[in-house]
């Protein structure tokens, strides 16, 4: 019986070996491919979506823009052209969700500040005060990359229509005016065409976590 399996044993090894190879093979075939989806203002919770768009099914995308970062450069969406990026609404004087949404914004950017296919931009929503000085010293107080990421100030209609009408990240309505004010714990995946596609919490360190996985799932789809 021995000599049987003595005979054996280097067939035996290789059919598994083969074998596990055609399961695995198999798995890989069978497995759909992970995809995220893209969003459309119809697909989301209407709180969260301006009355002029929330029959929109599809070719939704993030409005062109014009606002200046924290160094005074002028930023558009074309400094984000074929990019993937993250977007968020603060402010630098907020003392709630804030400072834990840019503390999970500061991981975000050192996973990804030697990848050249992600940025990451974050609106204030109370630029009567966010002037370019205040956003360059709370970025330098952060340890903000320029080249990464861009603190934007300007007119805060445009900002207040981008969350609303664009980014789809806030549940408040309003008219951008005075007395006009928004909160959103919301961070928005975008994707190199400008379509929305993922909505985390951040100041959910779980949330990010899928953030960054839904980041590779992502990237993967231009590769």
């Amino acid at each position: 019986m021995l000599k049987f399996f003595a005979r054996y044993k280097t067939f035996a090894i290789v059919f598994f070996i083969i074998s596990v190879i055609i399961i695995f093979c198999i798995y890989t075939l069978l497995k759909p491919e992970e995809r995220l989806p893209v969003y459309q203002p119809d697909m989301v919770n209407a709180e969260l979506v301006d009355s002029t768009k929330q029959y929109v099914r599809k070719y939704h995308k993030i409005a062109d823009f014009e606002l200046v970062n924290q160094n005074g450069d002028t930023v558009t969406q074309e400094d984000y052209k074929d990019k993937i990026y993250i977007a968020d609404f603060f402010f630098t004087t907020c003392l709630t969700i804030c400072p834990i949404m840019t503390d999970h914004m500061i991981n975000i950017q050192e996973k990804i500040k030697n990848d050249d296919e992600v940025y990451l931009l974050s609106h204030t929503v109370f630029p009567v005060t966010d002037s370019v000085p205040v956003l360059k010293k709370y970025a330098e107080e952060k340890g903000v990359i320029d080249e990464k990421w861009n603190l934007v100030t300007g007119d805060k209609k445009q900002i207040y229509d981008l969350a609303r009408k664009s980014y789809l990240a806030t549940k408040s309505t309003g008219d951008g005016g005075k007395y006009d004010m928004i909160h959103t714990e919301n961070f928005v995946l975008v994707d190199k065409d400008r379509q929305i596609r993922g909505f985390y919490d951040g100041t959910d360190p779980e949330a990010i976590e899928t953030l960054m996985h839904d980041l590779k799932v992502l990237k993967a789809e231009y590769h």
